[in-house]
Formats: C-alpha cells, sequence, structure tokens
C-alpha cells in the first residue's frame, strides 16, 4: 500500500464522507530547526514479528532523519527480538539501541516507562507502536507542531490516525479530538493516541519524574494528562500521518467498570504529585476525588458546576455522564 501523502491528483489513503470526511491536506508546515534535538523514537514489542518490519521501515523512509531507536522486548514468544536485532546490526546501525533485553513482561505502560526513563536528556520524544505504519511526514511535522507552539514548559502533540486492518486496506478515520484539550476534557477521554505522540525535553523530564498509576491507565493518556496538569501544552492534529492497524477481536475502548477504574486512578495519581501541578489543577482534581465515592447526587452536582468535564460529542458526552454518576 502506498504511504506517501496524498497530492493534489490523487486521492487519499482513506475513504470518508460526511462529518467524518477527512480534512484537506494543508500545505506543509515549515521545517524544524535544523539544529532541532534528535528525536527519541520509543518502541515496545510483544509478539510483533508479523507487522515490525513494515513499521521499521516506515521509520526509515521519514523525511526527518535525525532520530534513535530505544526499543525493549516485552516477553515476546515470536521472532520480534530477531527482527529487531537484525534491525540493529543492518539498517539501524548506530542509531538503534535495545533497552533492557531479557527484561520480562511488565505491560504496555510499564515497558514505555522504562523506556522514556532510558532516552538521553534533550530529546524530543516520539511513542512508536510495533503494528502501525507512519506516513514519511510524521516526524517532521510533529516537530513543526512543537516549534510552532512555542511552550514553554511541557508541550505534547499528538494528532489523529488513519485507521487500517490488519492488511492496511483503509477502514476511515479516528474519531476528531478537540485541537486544543484542557485537563478536565482530558479526563473525561484520552485525547493522545500513543501511536502519534510526540513530547517536548521538558514533557519528557516531567514524565519520567512521575508514577504511573496501575493498569488500565495507559502510557499516553497519563502523558497527556502530566503534562497539561502541569500547566503545560497539548495539541491535537487534525491530520492523520500514521496507519493504525484494528486487529479482529482487539479491545479499543473502555467498558464502563475498567473507564471508571482509569480515572479514579489518573485522579489520585496526579494529586499524589502534587508539587508538579498547577494551582487550578490542584483545585480541580481535588474537588473531583472528593465527590468519587460519595452520592450519586453529589457526582451529578460537579458535573453542573465543572463543564469542562465531558467529552466533545453528545453521545459520548451523554455516556461519559452516565457512567460517572453511576460511579461504576
Amino acid at each position: 500500500m502506498d504511504i506517501l501523502p496524498p497530492s493534489s491528483d490523487a486521492p487519499p489513503p482513506w475513504s470518508a464522507s460526511g462529518p467524518e470526511a477527512a480534512p484537506a491536506w494543508p500545505a506543509a508546515l515549515p521545517r524544524p530547526a535544523r539544529r532541532a534535538p534528535r528525536v527519541a523514537i520509543l518502541l515496545s514489542t510483544f509478539n510483533g514479528a508479523s507487522w515490525l518490519q513494515a513499521m521499521l521501515d516506515s521509520i526509515l523512509a521519514q523525511d526527518w532523519m535525525q532520530w534513535m531507536l530505544l526499543w525493549r522486548d516485552d516477553g515476546s514468544v515470536d521472532g520480534s527480538v530477531a527482527i529487531m536485532r537484525q534491525f540493529q546490526s543492518g539498517p539501524g546501525a548506530g542509531r538503534c539501541r535495545e533497552i533492557a533485553p531479557g527484561g520480562g513482561h511488565l505491560g504496555i505502560a510499564a515497558s514505555y516507562q522504562m523506556l522514556l526513563r532510558a532516552a538521553p536528556p534533550a530529546s524530543t520524544i516520539a511513542f512508536a507502536e510495533q503494528d502501525d505504519v507512519w506516513l514519511p511526514e510524521k516526524l517532521a511535522r510533529g516537530l513543526a507542531c512543537l516549534a510552532d507552539m512555542q511552550a514553554d514548559g511541557p508541550a505534547l502533540y499528538c494528532g489523529r490516525q488513519i485507521l487500517v486492518d490488519s492488511a492496511l486496506r483503509p477502514l476511515g478515520l479516528s474519531s476528531p479530538r478537540t485541537e486544543r484539550p484542557g485537563l478536565l476534557a482530558a479526563l473525561a477521554q484520552n485525547a493522545a493516541a500513543g501511536c502519534t505522540v510526540m513530547m517536548n525535553d521538558a514533557a519528557r523530564a516531567l514524565a519520567t519524574s512521575s508514577t504511573l498509576p496501575d493498569a488500565p491507565v495507559a502510557h499516553d493518556w497519563w502523558a497527556c494528562l502530566l503534562v497539561l496538569a502541569a500547566g503545560g501544552t497539548v495539541r491535537v492534529d487534525p491530520h492523520p500521518t500514521v496507519l493504525h492497524r484494528r486487529h479482529r477481536g482487539g479491545l479499543h475502548q473502555y467498558g464502563p467498570d475498567r473507564f471508571m477504574t482509569a480515572f479514579r486512578r489518573n485522579v489520585r495519581q496526579l494529586l499524589a504529585h502534587e508539587g508538579l501541578l498547577s494551582a487550578t489543577a490542584r483545585s480541580d482534581l481535588g474537588r473531583i476525588e472528593a465527590v468519587l465515592d460519595g452520592r450519586r447526587r453529589d457526582r451529578l452536582r460537579l458535573l453542573r458546576t465543572m463543564p469542562g468535564l465531558h467529552r466533545p460529542r453528545w453521545l459520548e458526552n451523554m455516556i461519559f455522564r452516565l457512567r460517572f454518576i453511576a460511579g461504576a
């Protein structure tokens, strides 16, 4: 499948219509400064031998070539490690490094946290997933957007994805997200798809100084929340640069109990890092925490007085409100 971005005389590599149609492809953003810090791409593998080569090839095809790849295997029993080590000694020689070989299965969030802490200072971070394919401008666009944000503190960039099946046949686009989400909206729904996330060095330092909540909280959601709670900036790019596989039988949404478990753990773990939070974040999180295990009418009252705690789409917001009030 052609993974080049659409040109003026070629249709885009996905199909959608109506309000879910892909936005028109924009003019190229200014390239990031030549002295921009090297990008540290973080990749955790787990039984991904069927897809890894396509992911690695798309990294090699990037327009922005100042990158290094840090990877660790999370206990695969297929050929994932062999593929990665062959890449490390071949096309990726000199800029691909294995972290904690033989470290066993930690789970995806803990594995990425280990990779994050292994990234060198002054790095821009890019999360990668083993079964995705990046469009060639993925890194360059993320760097340009981070530069355009002009953030003095932590900044995180993420975007939509072109959803594909296991054979890279297009299925459509991922759901749109608010371009500049606030902390409360990001608590209600993860705004940051991990396969698209890039963070500046201040966000990297912030994330490495924190402790992840227990599962089912994911590393991407936690990084987004932490940046926003610390007074940083998050930008969601509406233009996709990643082909993201949707596997049959895969879990792509939290069920009610699982979501509320993650919600509680996010709120309480953020409050456990009080010294990193802005005054507004401490106040809002404290109000939410106070009603989590209380009466339903207290949670309903909180939603009425905290309008920022919502999801952007009407139906999704109604589902969130019902889950939150019920306290499943």
